[in-house]
């Protein structure tokens, strides 16, 4: 049972890493489609950047309440491993997103 325990903590625990590499990763794709050399050219790159924004901003409210549930439930690592694995697949989306919208204003690099 310990062993168990220690194998759950362990995963969380790599999940909450792989959290925060994500959550580094957006913050530095956010800086640069902020920049100018990534602004919108035709209506299509503007409605994909608000798109993006907004997708932000939910990733960066999910990732809050998962911080938040982490601290108050400490014990209950089982029920956030799925709300981890969500956000992680969020992060992907959002990461395709990113790379299409930089790909239709020739800035992918």
């Amino acid at each position: 049972m310990a062993n168990l325990t220690k194998n759950s903590k362990d995963s969380i625990q790599d999940l909450l890493v792989r959290m925060e590499r994500n959550n580094n990763i957006i913050q530095r794709l956010t800086k640069k489609i902020n920049s100018y050399t990534c602004e919108p050219r035709d209506y299509s790159c503007f409605e994909k950047l608000y798109e993006l924004k907004q997708s932000f901003k939910t990733y960066a409210g999910q990732q809050n309440r998962i911080m938040d549930l982490i601290k108050q439930k400490r014990g209950e690592a089982k029920s956030l491993k799925a709300d981890i694995q969500l956000h992680l697949e969020r992060f992907k989306k959002l990461e395709k997103d990113i790379a299409a919208y930089l790909l239709a204003t020739d800035q992918y690099s």
